[in-house]
């Protein structure tokens, strides 16, 4: 096979040749976007999964729907690191300078170049340099050196010259349960007020499981506040289709069986269908593929994934954590109960806790639910069991 001709690509936010299973999703944005040109009221969204679920590629996809439609958008990533909290703030005040300018010159006129003046302010305020609107700073607004004062008079003066161009500003966030607390109410909060004041404000936000209990710890309304969609695996036929269908449009096929198997492989997990479907791209001599092919290429994807999707999250854990996640793997995909992970380890579940809290901080592992815990990427468990036999 030509492999420059390969229709599958594995990686982190890469959209596949073929969205599949999405649809409900998009057409719930699709919505938000229509009532929102009419005034309508919206709550915004959030989606939750697993890694390699396809989070990223869909809020991707959402940013994409809504700057087609004329919508002001910005897009961050939380990270948990000690520098993420100025690097969120720093990113925020460059693409709102970016975005402001851009949308500008699609909608030209002195109404929207007013609010550019709070815009730059608030650039200032969160402590970003090197950025500018050419505008001279507004004396009061949004520079009050408070991200919840500031980031809620940032949007109140948007919204009125967004609201006459049948506009909204729309807030797309990554990895959202690593927004820092200060940021995570400020955004959470004015996401409520922009709902009683009638501003055309929406954040749409993706994050892992436990995303919505840190959103409802933050503000006691947030469960009432967004459109929550759990992104899983894909179910048989979506993934099918997102199998056989890039490989259809370049004029290769699938046999029944040799389609099968990926699925199967796969779990319906939309990263590994792009890394097992390359895979059998690279191997198979011809098309249609076999299941001798898929049988090749899935052992070749697993070994890319042990190499590099993996290691890469296992080598950040530490000695005691990966002995934690090693008892954990025992039960598989999960979830695992606190108390028998202690009993496992010979040691009391209290003494646990701190191991516990690192991993869900690092986001390798989260709680479904009191006294659980999962891993937050599919496959973990077998991937330390495999480890464990080397």
């Amino acid at each position: 096979m030509d492999l420059a001709a390969n229709p599958y690509s594995p990686g982190s936010g890469l959209r596949p040749k073929v969205l599949s299973g999405r649809e409900a999703e998009i057409s719930a944005f699709d919505l938000m976007i229509a009532r929102a040109k009419l005034h309508r009221p919206n709550r915004g969204m959030v989606l939750t999964g697993l890694r390699g679920v396809g989070k990223t590629v869909l809020l991707n996809v959402l940013r994409a729907h809504a700057d087609n439609h004329g919508w002001l958008t910005v897009q961050l990533e939380g990270r948990p690191e000690a520098r993420g909290r100025q690097d969120v703030r720093d990113r925020f005040a460059r693409e709102l300078v970016v975005a402001a300018r851009r949308h500008l010159g699609r909608h030209p006129g002195q109404f929207f170049a007013d609010a550019l003046t709070t815009i730059q302010s608030f650039s200032v305020s969160v402590g970003t340099s090197g950025v500018s609107a050419s505008v001279d700073l507004h004396p009061v607004r949004a520079q009050s050196g408070r991200i919840d004062i500031d980031v809620e008079e940032l949007v109140e003066d948007l919204s009125e010259p967004l609201k006459a161009q049948h506009s909204a500003f729309g807030l797309f966030i990554d990895e959202m349960q690593d927004l820092d607390p200060d940021m995570m109410s400020a955004i959470v909060t004015v996401q409520h007020i922009a709902g009683q004041r009638d501003w055309p404000f929406y954040v749409i936000c993706a994050g892992l499981p436990n995303l919505p209990t840190i959103l409802s710890a933050t503000r006691s309304y947030a469960e009432r506040l967004f459109d929550y969609r759990v992104i899983g695996p894909l179910d048989p036929e979506q993934a099918r289709y997102a199998v056989a269908r890039p490989a259809k449009d370049v004029g290769a096929e699938f046999d029944t069986e040799a389609l099968n198997a990926i699925v199967a492989a796969s779990g319906g997990y939309p990263y590994f269908i792009q890394e097992f479907g390359k895979a059998v791209w690279e191997v198979a001599p011809t098309t249609p593929f076999t299941l001798e092919d898929s049988r090749v290429a899935i052992e070749k994807g697993w070994a890319q994934l042990d190499s590099g999707f993996f290691p890469a999250r296992w080598g950040r854990a530490t000695p005691k954590e990966r002995e934690y996640m090693s008892v954990m793997a025992v039960d598989g995909a999960g979830p695992s109960r606190t108390g028998e992970l202690a009993a496992r380890l010979g040691t009391k579940a209290s003494s646990l806790g701190p191991t516990r809290a690192q991993l869900i901080q690092k986001g390798m592992i989260y709680a479904p639910d009191h006294g659980q815990v999962a891993f937050t990427v599919p496959g973990m468990a077998g991937f330390i069991a495999r480890q464990s036999r080397e």
